[in-house]
């Protein structure tokens, strides 16, 4: 099993575009700087905030490197939607596992049994 490596350098900002620079090591040796292109456009586009762009251009580098791909490394409209759509998966799985807790009828709490304030009307 080879044993790859992805490191984030930094990014370059090239007029709307951001390069995403990751250093890329093979087994503990450097085998290449590799670079990931983004169009900023998409990240608003998505609504997405380009704090993200480390993240997901990483994402990105990730799964081209599994698939062998040796060309140019950009994030597309595509790869962002899919992001987005996958958040928007987990926070409502997440809100649904949320619930208030069901309650059974005529059982109260502890504390509300002994409270003055219990029959208190004004």
């Amino acid at each position: 099993m080879v044993l790859v490596e992805i490191r984030y350098l930094g990014f370059d900002q090239r007029q709307n575009s951001r390069v995403y620079r990751f250093d890329v090591r093979t087994d503990g040796q450097l085998t290449s700087q590799v670079s990931v292109t983004a169009d900023m456009a998409v990240f608003r586009n998505h609504s997405v905030g380009i704090q993200e762009g480390p993240f997901l251009s990483g994402n990105k580098l990730t799964a081209d490197l599994e698939r062998g791909w040796e060309g140019e490394h950009e994030l597309t409209a595509a790869d962002v939607r899919a992001y987005v759509d996958a958040k928007a998966l987990t926070d409502a799985q997440r809100a649904g596992a949320r619930k208030a807790p069901r309650r059974r009828p005529g059982v109260q709490a502890e504390g509300q049994k002994n409270s003055p304030w219990r029959n208190c009307r004004i």
